[in-house]
């Protein structure tokens, strides 16, 4: 597929590839092409060589890992997105799988050439580490919630989040089938149908996708948003875990393992 000029423009304000100088991205993109993909399309498999660098421009990618006949999901993508970063960077394998779950449009750059360009572009070099560097701390972020947080407090977070993104509307809808969100949040499907059940009393209402958060207070002191995990609570609430917060703005999606 041919490379509009809206979809460089809509490229261009990523921010590591906003920091590029102008042959710079010139040449980044000179050697790039767009591919439409169809539904469960496997764009790669972990333990694959990485020789592009992935931008979700329409669709939606699932990125997964398997280990000893399980698998669990790590990301699901929308546009803008882009994954496989570091192992690009690093020029190694792949460490998780990434396919399509719509008809997807994916612009792939060289990983041979975006390395060239690293070097020879100290501010594009450090725009890129500069990503890296967030990722790695929205990867702690997600550490921490796994590992200090029980499943019912993950959940709780996670509404709130939703919440946050869909205009602090009472109710919400699910962005994914329940299946798919046990997973996002390490949880099995009958914890996390547990965790919803004992979210009632916090009012919390599900009627399928629509979730109803009739008592949002209630909901945020079992939560205890933290700025120092979870996107959606402010600065001020580092570590004290207040009922009340403001939303901070979505973050950027991104995926550099």
């Amino acid at each position: 597929m041919p490379i509009k000029e809206a979809d460089l423009e809509r490229i261009r304000e990523l921010p590591f590839l906003k920091a590029a100088g102008e042959d710079t991205f010139r040449r980044l993109i000179q050697g790039a092409f767009l591919q439409r993909f169809p539904a469960s399309t496997t764009l790669l498999t972990e333990g694959d060589s990485v020789d592009f660098l992935y931008i979700l421009l329409g669709g939606s990618v699932e990125l997964s890992g398997t280990w000893n006949d399980k698998e669990t999901i790590l990301a699901l993508l929308g546009p803008l997105s882009t994954f496989i970063l570091a192992a690009v960077v690093l020029d190694a394998q792949a460490l998780m799988s990434a396919a399509t779950r719509d008809r997807s449009d994916i612009l792939m750059i060289s990983g041979e050439t975006l390395r060239r360009e690293m070097r020879e572009d100290a501010g594009f070099g450090f725009a890129v580490s500069q990503e890296l560097a967030g990722c790695y701390r929205g990867l702690v972020r997600s550490i921490k919630s796994q590992k200090l947080r029980g499943g019912i407090e993950r959940l709780a977070n996670y509404l709130i989040t939703q919440q946050v993104r869909q205009g602090d509307v009472e109710t919400i809808t699910l962005p994914h089938e329940k299946r798919v969100l046990a997973s996002l949040l390490g949880m099995t499907p009958e914890n996390l149908s547990r965790a919803f059940a004992n979210l009632a009393d916090y009012g919390v209402v599900v009627n399928g996708p629509l979730v109803t958060i009739s008592r949002p207070v209630v909901l945020s002191r079992l939560a205890k948003p933290d700025a120092l995990i979870d996107n959606h609570a402010p600065d001020a609430m580092r570590g004290r875990g207040k009922a009340m917060f403001e939303a901070w703005p979505n973050q950027p999606q991104q995926m550099t393992v």
